[in-house]
């Protein structure tokens, strides 16, 4: 069937073609994602040409296009290395060949359309910005494993997001990058004649073309409208260019071609979905777009629209107001108003399914809400305050608890010490399995943590060198973070997306406290990095005050800001830091995945009891900031920051350095085991899944 029928190795005979037969089979890995949660690829990669691996950015397909003839000639002479190409390429034809499954209604022949306006499935491919696009990531990669019928659409953004670089001041610039397609493990989709196939979007009272790039998730495909093509305006060509451009014209514009584009992809591809799953409020016309199907074939409008509700449910990621956004009625209309005559409405009832209550703007999120079957939002304290928002639209909001793709995830080091003592169930997903975490000896578990804060610190020390150099900061200044960065050193991380809720600047608050934990004789040291949106002053100068820290006498080595916070940083953050900072100001996270990620890896979280942790925390794996009463903000920053130093100079601190003669800290390793208890058994994208699958794809009589 077209809908699940995913590249095999012919999908990389053109970059086949520049390897000598015995490694060919390279090729077909490098374009199928499915390598990036495989360890073993990784390391094979590495081993084709370590040096050329670092300047792909991790990146296979630039990897084997890039690597000189005589190199491959050379390892084609590898008996290993050959060895192992062949076992990864029928590892992963044994994976394609698998059947799938159902998802309540959805099946092979009907999948469910997963539409996102990011997805973070790898750090060589920048369709993402943040935790939004790594949670569809790990979606797509859980689908995949668990034989989920789903296809994945997005956008491709061929700047995709910006690059950041800091001056000497700690000023946020920012900076764009072209990808080229033929660098990234995406494949042209064409009509019989060999043409790009096109979808066409009426945007701004004129026909917008988009072809689609196929991008192979393990068994899952990923369909990428693009807008950059011959026939189109420059202002179209613009369209996708920029993930969440500042412009908000171009912003609806980008909405309408990922829903009404999207699904007529699918169309245009054979696909049928059963269910239309809306990650996020970007996507929330895509109801309209089915119901826009049935009027064309003589349906009525109300009947069509029930029936489109039937198939479509939506996930809403955030209580922000920003990220719930309204747009003018009126500059609705300039951009789509052909809309309502297609779908045989007037202008007044088509701006009344996304109105706010007594408001006359157009909401994507309430949009998404009255065109849905089912919402829901993405822990359990986000549902309390996902219904309290939306109270006055009077529609069912449940939840799903995020989880994150253990696999892509957890450290390789890791891993190898879990099947060592777990039982394997605990790669699918098995909550029992993980009970066996108990078993670990805290010898070989500590062992593990201290090899990952030395790989983290390695890496901190080239990165805090090179960043500091390129700013032009002083030559001893940059040294000392290779100097002072120490391994046997507790270390707190605190990396996401910049914005002002996330309290960024808590953690120096009280900037002599913070210097006192920062040069006591049980010293920390902080790794920070994220993001503030370009158009976001606030978040900048909240990421400039944390460089007041870099002055202070004695910080120089102990405070690294990296620059540019991708998926690679998060991966080396994740798995090596003591401890995960999240400081969100209550009840504004919805989330908070990364903290699931820390925990995985054997990192303990120190958490505001916001987002998924008041469902995690239990006094034995991490610690906690009250939510107290409602205050002023200021108050509520002086109380949070308080709490957070006694909690690092009373508790955190004094656990790390209590060891036992054989110079294990045997408190800490018995918090590490229940975080990794907890983590394994209810955090993961295994049952996330599932619960998708049981009370949100199948239908049932009420919400539940």
């Amino acid at each position: 069937m077209a809908s699940l029928s995913p590249c095999s190795t012919h999908a990389g005979e053109s970059l086949g073609g520049r390897l000598p037969a015995p490694l060919q089979p390279l090729a077909a890995v490098a374009m199928n994602l499915w390598w990036s949660w495989q360890p073993e690829a990784s390391a094979l990669f590495e081993a084709v040409d370590p040096e050329c691996w670092e300047r792909s950015g991790h990146n296979p397909v630039k990897l084997l296009r890039d690597v000189s003839p005589v190199r491959f000639e050379q390892l084609s002479r590898d008996a290993g290395v050959v060895s192992r190409a062949g076992e990864l390429a029928r590892r992963l034809e044994e994976e394609l060949a698998r059947p799938f499954g159902t998802a309540g209604p959805a099946n092979s022949a009907r999948p469910v359309a997963f539409l996102c306006a990011e997805y973070g499935l790898h750090a060589s491919l920048p369709i993402y910005s943040g935790g939004l696009g790594v949670l569809a990531g790990d979606v797509l990669k859980q689908a995949s494993d668990s034989g989920l019928p789903m296809v994945g659409v997005g956008l491709f953004y061929r700047r995709g997001f910006f690059h950041q670089r800091l001056d000497r001041a700690g000023w946020q610039h920012e900076w764009w990058s072209r990808a080229d397609p033929e660098e990234l493990p995406l494949r042209l989709e064409v009509d019989a004649r060999g043409a790009p196939r096109l979808v066409k979007v009426t945007l701004r009272g004129h026909p917008v073309r988009a072809q689609v790039w196929h991008c192979q998730v393990g068994r899952v495909p990923l369909f990428l409208l693009d807008t950059d093509v011959p026939g189109n305006t420059p202002v179209d060509r613009w369209i996708t260019s920029t993930l969440y451009v500042g412009d908000r014209t171009f912003r609806v514009m980008q909405y309408a071609v990922l829903a009404m584009g999207g699904l007529r992809a699918l169309r245009a591809l054979g696909i049928d979905p059963a269910i239309v799953h809306l990650n996020e409020g970007h996507a929330a016309l895509a109801a309209l777009e089915l119901a826009r199907e049935s009027v064309r074939s003589g349906v009525a409008f109300e009947r069509a629209l029930a029936e489109a509700r039937q198939r479509v449910v939506f996930t809403t990621h955030t209580p922000v107001a920003a990220g719930n956004e309204h747009y003018g009625q009126q500059e609705i209309l300039e951009l789509l108003g052909h809309l309502p005559e297609e779908l045989g409405i007037d202008q007044r009832n088509f701006l009344r399914l996304a109105r706010p209550p007594d408001e006359d703007s157009f909401g994507v999120t309430e949009l998404a809400l009255r065109t849905s079957r089912s919402a829901n939002a993405v822990s359990a304290r986000h549902g309390e305050v996902a219904r309290s928002m939306w109270r006055n639209l009077e529609v069912p909001i449940t939840h799903v608890t995020n989880g994150v793709h253990a696999p892509s995830w957890i450290a390789p080091e890791l891993q190898t010490l879990l099947d060592r003592w777990l039982p394997p169930a605990w790669r699918m997903g098995d909550a029992g399995a993980w009970a066996a975490v108990e078993g670990i000896p805290d010898a070989e578990l500590w062992g593990v943590r201290n090899a990952l804060r030395a790989r983290l610190v390695q890496f901190v020390r080239g990165k805090a060198v090179s960043d500091r150099l390129c700013r032009g900061e002083p030559i001893p200044y940059a040294e000392a973070a290779a100097r002072t960065f120490d391994p046997q050193v507790l270390t707190l991380g605190f990396a996401r997306r910049v914005a002002a809720y996330k309290r960024l600047d808590l953690l120096i608050h009280d900037a002599g406290r913070a210097l006192a934990l920062l040069q006591g004789k049980r010293r920390l040291q902080f790794i920070i990095s994220g993001k503030a949106h370009p158009s976001d002053e606030g978040a900048k100068r909240l990421v400039q005050r944390i460089f007041e820290l870099k002055d202070a006498a004695g910080a120089r080595g102990s405070v690294a800001f990296l620059e540019d916070y991708d998926l690679e940083i998060a991966h080396q953050l994740v798995a090596g830091c003591d401890v995960w900072i999240n400081l969100p100001r209550a009840p504004l996270e919805a989330s908070g995945t990364s903290g699931m990620k820390a925990a995985l890896n054997g990192g303990l979280n120190l958490s505001v009891l916001d987002g998924w942790w008041p469902e995690a925390y239990d006094g034995s794996n991490g610690w906690a900031l009250p939510v107290e009463g409602a205050q002023d903000e200021q108050g509520q920053d002086a109380r949070d920051a308080t709490r957070l130093y006694e909690l690092l100079e009373r508790e955190v601190v004094p656990a790390f350095h209590e060891r036992d003669p054989a110079g294990i800290p045997v408190g800490w390793v018995r918090r590490i085991k229940a975080s990794l208890r907890m983590a394994g058994a209810r955090f993961t994208t295994a049952r996330m899944m599932s619960e998708y699958v049981q009370s949100v794809y199948t239908l049932h009589d009420s919400p539940s």
